[in-house]
């Protein structure tokens, strides 16, 4: 097995750092203070070929494979959690997921101008009263001769106000509980259609993150992604996705610390030398490292799978468990080297802590990720292969 990143994933490495060093780095104090989103980055983005940096060429994507996804949301993460979760969302639970389940006529329509970054995709899932509990949806989708009839809410969405297409979870069926669930490709501009941004967040503040209503949206059938009563399982392979994406995420915010730590602790002297001679500050550096190397590998092991075409719910459900729990612990201790100063907006790890409680939290709990990985364990969770599961990137270009 080859660790090390081939020429074309290290070139693509180098160019996102440059782009977080100069685009991101020098403003996001600024945005994060004034709960702003920069939407231009988004079309910085899809200048560099970012915006669907695994989408197959046929379909205007870059043609990379998964593990460059990895890098990129790493490095953009490095730089803020907003702007990973944006790539996150359009990429990974969106655009991915019309990559394996659209009809080839949604692909051409909603596919190619998101993967040029040319519109803007999301995901509408979480509810106010359905997080882990998928199956309390309460949005509901009837059917109307050729169209279907959305009403319902949903909360805790990404890019609520940018995106311009989003893929929405309704019921078609309640009484097949999440076998009656389906998903739907709903237009910012249907009538009906409304958002709202939530104000007030601990975290993730130069992000764009609220709610969608809709009153009675008319959806063509066309828009029905997949087969009535697919929806579950549309969710749960773009969630896959998704958490994948976080994973990544999580192994910049752990470099974005150690960067900021490492430094702190050349400039910072007590007791007459570097903070960095005393052993209890090593042992929080030393466990930032720890924690970023073997996030990186389980990301790295789930996007292997993924690159393959081969079933990876519970790597990656591995991955982003332990990725996000490292994160939120190398922010932790960041703060504590950085003492008082860590408390303050004059340093970057104050923003690190508190970005990195959103990630334990969406796209499966720590505490749901806990359980999927004992019931692997104890063999009461098994995964079937998936009809839909990408085809090796070599014959998808």
């Amino acid at each position: 097995m080859n660790f090390d990143l081939t020429e074309e994933q290290d070139l693509l490495r180098r160019t996102v750092r440059s782009f977080v060093d100069k685009e991101i780095m020098p403003y996001i104090g600024e945005w994060d203070a004034n709960h702003h989103f920069e939407t231009s980055i988004l079309k910085s983005l899809a200048n560099l070929g970012l915006m669907g940096v695994c989408i197959p060429e046929k379909y205007r994507g870059s043609g990379m494979d998964y593990n460059s996804l990895a890098i990129v949301c790493e490095e953009l993460e490095r730089g803020d959690t907003a702007f990973r979760t944006a790539v996150s969302v359009h990429t990974g639970l969106n655009s991915l997921t019309l990559l394996q389940w659209g009809t080839e006529n949604q692909k051409r329509k909603y596919l190619v101008p998101q993967a040029k970054g040319e519109k803007i995709g999301a995901f509408g899932l979480t509810e106010p009263g359905a997080g882990s509990d998928v199956a309390s949806l309460g949005t509901t989708a009837i059917k109307e001769g050729d169209h279907y009839i959305l009403s319902g809410q949903k909360t805790w969405i990404s890019l609520c106000d940018v995106a311009d297409h989003f893929i929405v979870f309704a019921y078609t069926d309640k009484t097949k509980k999440h076998h009656g669930i389906s998903a739907f490709i709903v237009e910012r501009t249907m009538d009906g259609f409304s958002s709202k941004a939530i104000k007030g967040k601990l975290g993730i503040r130069a992000g764009n993150t609220g709610e969608l209503f809709f009153d009675n949206v008319k959806v063509p059938e066309e828009n029905l992604l997949g087969k009535e009563g697919e929806g579950f399982k549309i969710a749960m392979s773009a969630l896959d996705n998704g958490r994948f994406t976080v994973a990544a995420g999580a192994c910049g915010q752990i470099m974005a610390c150690l960067e900021a730590s490492v430094k702190y602790c050349h400039e910072r002297k007590t007791f007459g030398k570097e903070i960095g001679k005393h052993q209890l500050v090593q042992q929080m550096i030393a466990k930032m490292e720890a924690g970023y190397q073997m996030s990186r590998l389980l990301v790295f092991r789930a996007g292997e799978l993924k690159n393959q075409g081969k079933r990876n719910t519970r790597e990656t459900s591995l991955a982003k468990w332990q990725a996000c729990d490292f994160a939120n612990d190398a922010a932790n201790d960041a703060v504590q080297i950085h003492g008082a100063y860590g408390y303050s907006n004059e340093y970057p790890v104050e923003r690190y802590l508190r970005n990195s409680k959103a990630p334990v939290i969406y796209e499966g709990t720590r505490e749901i990720h806990t359980i999927m990985q004992a019931e692997y364990v104890l063999g009461y969770r098994k995964d079937k292969p998936l009809d839909h599961m990408l085809p090796p990137w070599a014959n998808s270009k």
